[in-house]
């Protein structure tokens, strides 16, 4: 169900043909669009691609990190990969300022900015000579990629009559922009090199915005106007809550940073002998993270019929082992113990969007959004920093180890969460 709603079209299709053809305002390819699909649907769809984007360009320079560096002249790839923490760190930073205008200003002005900021950014960073300049061109990139965790999911679910399912499905569409990252990139850098990795999505998300601004419908009033459809929290339990959010979203952010942008050389070096082409490694890779993306479909359904807490913790105790599993092994072994410690990455993503709608008004969630992933992100961005210096120093066995250890602290967290009887009982 689209939470931008739904807009029939009782006017028959030969009534409505010629205008739609003739306008100069619309043209072909939107009435290819919109005979088809309502432009609140294609809005939807919009959102849902825009997450893909967002994961896809933040990861382009982890799975090209290999060919940046032999081009600009660095030894190794673990010395390029600190150039890309300023991206991360604003993912995380931006995200306050973006929530709160995103809930002030409006979300559907807020993600025109993120389309076209993404779009120019990323052109921006495929023109960088040295890597100060990609340092800061990724930076830029970062700024504009923490518009979409706060604002266009809340724009997603405000209406959603089953929002464990609609975040699974936003979720999804995330994950495959992961593994676009490694399938697409691998393919552009064998065809006509890293620049071209970064053009290509660039051009598409330009494209969307143009897309985006033709049919997402305007917003009577700013989110934050709007009056109260929660139930309230008492201030005890939504500070718990809030805390136990942040600081399991921390932990599962973590671990996102350290796959994600570690697990293409992870990749080349548990394969290696077995498998050492840079385009079919991609599409192992994508393979893993198409796979793994299913967990959030399953998991949003879940959302809308089971609560939480014992749900998290159940997911959470599973990385403990699939991490720990994956970190004895090698080979085809090791690819099967990876899908495994993905699914349940993967699977802990819908957890702190469903408590935000669960417990926080609409008016607000983009700000309490972006104070989560600021807080969360912000911290997590550290493991990029450290990525390549830890594998340096020892290995990529003991990085799984230590997401383990992560893995379990997270799982300990969930634990000092409410359960839904205190919510149901205590909400005034």
């Amino acid at each position: 169900m689209s939470i931008l709603g739904n807009s029939p079209q009782d006017i028959p299709l030969f009534v409505r043909l010629p205008p739609l053809l003739l306008a100069p305002n619309r043209g072909l390819i939107r009435f290819a669009f919109t005979v088809w699909i309502p432009m609140p649907k294609i809005a939807s769809l919009l959102l849902n691609l825009g997450h893909a984007l967002d994961h896809l360009f933040l990861l382009i320079f982890a799975t090209a990190v290999s060919a940046i560096a032999t081009e600009f002249g660095v030894g190794r790839w673990e010395d390029m990969m600190p150039y890309t923490v300023g991206a991360f760190v604003m993912f995380g930073l931006g995200s306050i300022p973006a929530g709160r205008l995103g809930d002030l200003w409006g979300r559907r002005q807020m993600m025109l900015v993120f389309f076209f900021g993404m779009g120019l950014s990323a052109l921006a960073v495929a023109l960088t000579q040295t890597p100060l300049q990609m340092g800061i061109a990724l930076t830029v990139l970062g700024v504009f990629s923490a518009i979409y965790h706060p604002v266009g999911i809340p724009m997603l679910v405000q209406k959603a009559e089953k929002p464990g399912l609609t975040i699974g499905i936003n979720g999804l569409a995330g994950n495959l922009g992961i593994a676009m990252a490694a399938l697409s990139t691998g393919f552009l850098v064998a065809w006509q090199g890293w620049r071209m990795a970064f053009i290509v999505p660039a051009m598409v998300s330009i494209l969307c915005g143009i897309l985006f601004a033709r049919t997402a419908p305007h917003e009577m009033t700013a989110p934050a106007k709007k009056k109260t459809s929660v139930v309230q929290l008492p201030k005890h339990l939504a500070w718990r809550t809030f805390v136990v959010m942040v600081a399991t979203s921390t932990t599962s952010s973590l671990l996102f940073n350290i796959t994600t942008n570690g697990n293409t050389q992870l990749l080349a070096e548990r394969l290696d002998g077995l498998v050492n082409d840079p385009t079919r490694l991609g599409m192992l890779l994508a393979l893993i993270y198409a796979v793994a993306s299913l967990a959030q479909l399953v998991v949003g359904r879940l959302l809308d019929w089971l609560p939480v807490k014992p749900l998290f913790f159940s997911v959470l105790f599973l990385q403990i082992v699939s991490f720990a599993l994956a970190s004895q092994t090698a080979g085809w072994v090791w690819y099967v113990a990876a899908i495994g410690y993905m699914v349940m990455v993967f699977a802990a993503i819908p957890f702190s969007d469903t408590m935000v709608v669960r417990y926080i008004d609409d008016a607000m969630r983009s700000r309490v959004s972006g104070t989560r992933i600021a807080i969360s992100f912000g911290i997590s961005s550290l493991a990029v920093y450290s990525l390549g210096p830890f594998v340096k120093a020892s290995g990529f066995t003991q990085l799984m180890v230590a997401a383990s250890c992560v893995a379990a602290v997270g799982a300990l967290i969930v634990l000092f969460l409410p359960n839904e009887a205190q919510m149901k009982s205590t909400a005034v």
